[in-house]
């Protein structure tokens, strides 16, 4: 179950929200954990078995380090080791086989076999979380949670558990124990959410289904205008997607009382590949940079190791998304380019003209999109080919045309729109024009504030009905975090 589905949102959603609020406060913490868990075991029910463990021995580790104790670096060491080795067993474990098993052969010995591991959904955020926590504690930056129940719901809090973002447990920690929620805050909630549903629904899986279609042509019918409009759409759908998760995520967090940080902030605005991922899923970032770049040494170093320390943390960045070289090669990728910036070309860039700069970045990022995307390094050379006009295709039995209609164009263009700053614009906008006619009152400005309300109630319910119009029509309504 996902947040773009009828289930979730005629029948989950509601019932968990109305009995949220008609419970108690003191059971409120105990519900939204069971409904946390019931969420994460719809598909499978055997994974809830892989969540407690990683809750109960973190949780456990964490009480070690705490109550006067000494600070015992084994407790850490134990928790990363766990931590880790969850993330190996169940989402690398085939990958270092099946790279092991050439090696073996070739050696003469046999090869190994182990079964297909099904990959927790959400493991990698949950993992993360977890791990972030006990680190935390043992640094003295986070109070220990003794409560089990409570910090089982920081885990398993299922607005942010399967898509982020990933929620640092000091940013969240009195919320669990004490929280305020306000028909301003659950209304800030709801539009939230709207938003990203509709970026999800209306925007991502349009460009999508284009993007989809492409990637799976035979490499011998590509074409330039073929790779360049799969790669555009990719580029969209993935920002419109993962962002609209995190507004999701976000929305249901404001709808019962707790405020998520920010995880997207317009990366495709950005004019270089610095900037760009200090606006691309920055809790993943600031995880990267607080856990594995500063203690590596960070930028106190020399330039050599600050160098070497950027490609290692985006190496493990690009591991982290998935069990496939393609991921590997993408983290590399961009940990180059910020090398690259370092190493004198960031003056080059930085003075450019800001369009140039600009262009730069989004030719960048969207190559790098084709390695992520891509289901193997020959099928991404394939496509860079292709995107070079080395492309085999002959552009008669696919061309691109054929797979641009009204609907696409439109939102292509409205993406390109839609992933730039201007919608908060637009926002701040009419704050201020709402602030000024209620600061005077008077009968315009009573008029003026009721009828931009009503304006955005109007949208929001316009979008609304149209991602639910959108999901009876189409059974078409892809998932991209599996491979997370």
């Amino acid at each position: 179950m996902v947040f773009s589905t009828a289930t979730f949102l005629f029948a989950f959603l509601p019932i968990v929200l109305l009995l949220y609020f008609a419970v108690p406060r003191r059971w409120r913490n105990g519900w939204l954990l069971f409904a946390s868990l019931f969420f994460y075991a719809w598909g499978e029910t055997w994974i809830v078995a892989v969540m407690l463990a990683s809750i109960l021995v973190n949780w456990a580790l964490a009480l070690l380090l705490d109550d006067g104790r000494p600070r015992r670096k084994w407790g850490v060491a134990l928790s990363v080791v766990f931590n880790l080795g969850l993330l190996v067993a169940f989402k690398y474990a085939n990958f270092l086989v099946d790279n092991l098993n050439p090696v073996l052969v070739a050696a003469g010995m046999p090869a190994m076999a182990i079964p297909v591991i099904s990959l927790p959904i959400g493991i990698s955020f949950f993992t993360f979380q977890a791990l972030s926590y006990v680190i935390d504690v043992y640094r003295g930056q986070a109070r220990v949670q003794r409560n089990p129940l409570d910090f089982a719901l920081y885990i398993a809090l299922f607005p942010q558990l399967i898509a982020g973002p990933i929620v640092r447990y000091v940013d969240v920690a009195e919320q669990i124990e004490s929280r305020t929620c306000s028909a301003d805050l659950f209304a800030d909630g709801v539009r939230r959410f709207v938003f990203g549903l509709a970026k999800k629904m209306l925007i991502a899986n349009t460009v999508a289904s284009v993007a989809d279609r492409i990637f799976a042509l035979p490499n011998e019918e590509l074409t330039l205008g073929l790779s360049w409009l799969a790669t555009v759409c990719y580029s969209l759908q993935i920002y419109f997607d993962f962002s609209g998760y995190s507004d999701m995520a976000i929305g249901l967090g404001l709808m019962f009382g707790f405020r998520y940080l920010e995880n997207f902030a317009y990366p495709y605005a950005a004019d270089s590949i610095t900037k760009f991922w200090r606006r691309w899923h920055m809790s993943l970032s600031t995880w990267f940079r607080d856990y594995v770049y500063i203690p590596l040494g960070g930028n106190r170093g020399s330039r050599i190791a600050t160098y070497r320390n950027l490609v290692i943390v985006f190496f493990l960045c690009g591991l982290w998304h998935g069990a496939s070289w393609t991921f590997v090669l993408w983290g590399i990728y961009h940990g180059a380019f910020l090398v690259f910036e370092r190493l004198g070309a960031g003056r080059i860039v930085h003075d450019a003209p800001r369009a140039l700069r600009h262009a730069y970045t989004l030719f960048v990022v969207a190559c790098g999109w084709v390695l992520f995307r891509a289901t193997s390094i020959d099928q991404a050379l394939e496509f860079y080919g292709a995107m070079l006009g080395f492309g085999a295709g002959n552009g008669i039995a696919h061309e691109a045309g054929a797979y641009l209609d009204s609907e696409v164009i439109l939102t292509i263009l409205l993406g390109g729109v839609a992933a730039m700053p201007v919608l908060p614009s637009i926002g701040q906008w009419a704050q201020r024009v709402l602030d000024r006619n209620e600061a005077v009152p008077s009968v315009t400005g009573v008029l003026a504030v009721s009828a931009m309300r009503g304006l955005l109630l109007c949208i929001l319910a316009v979008l609304f009905v149209a991602c639910a119009t959108k999901l009876a029509a189409s059974t078409y309504n892809p998932f991209i975090y599996f491979r997370f």
